[in-house]
């Protein structure tokens, strides 16, 4: 039982028809001026409603999806701006190994193609005193051979 309850209990029966309508009376005021929408108009905004954080609560407590969900977005961009930026110098880093490589296989292909020219491969028979391999004196020729 509420306090009101009992107060109206222990007193006589005029008081309680007074007590009733009293607390009816109350009842309506509070009904009238407690609504679902509770919004204060704009222009009874106070500077110690702002400065007390009750217009920002009132505020957050409407809103707090939209904050939620902007808080994440904002979580998801970031986190795929870094990843964006993290790939970016990971392709610029290959990129350069890449370049590495070219410049060095096209180096060992001209170092190849040097080693395998005819008058340096004489000229490194010579060195070796190797005398069975000669160039021909005489140009090459064709044999055709009849087919069957």
């Amino acid at each position: 039982m509420s306090d009101m309850e009992l107060i109206i209990e222990d007193t006589p029966v005029e008081e309680k028809a007074e007590a009733k309508d009293e607390s009816s009376l109350a009842y309506e005021q509070m009904k009238e001026q407690a609504t679902e929408d509770d919004d204060a108009p704009l222009g009874t905004l106070t500077l110690r409603q702002i400065v007390g954080g009750d217009h920002l609560l009132v505020l957050v407590r409407h809103h707090v999806w939209l904050i939620l969900l902007i808080m994440l977005l904002t979580t998801v961009y970031v986190g795929f701006r870094y990843q964006c930026q993290k790939d970016v110098i990971e392709i610029s880093d290959l990129e350069k190994v890449l370049t590495d490589a070219k410049y060095k296989a096209l180096a060992s292909s001209s170092n190849l193609t040097e080693l395998c020219r005819q008058s340096n491969v004489l000229q490194v028979l010579r060195e070796n005193k190797d005398s069975l391999l000669k160039i021909s004196d005489q140009p090459p020729y064709i044999i055709n051979v009849p087919e069957d």
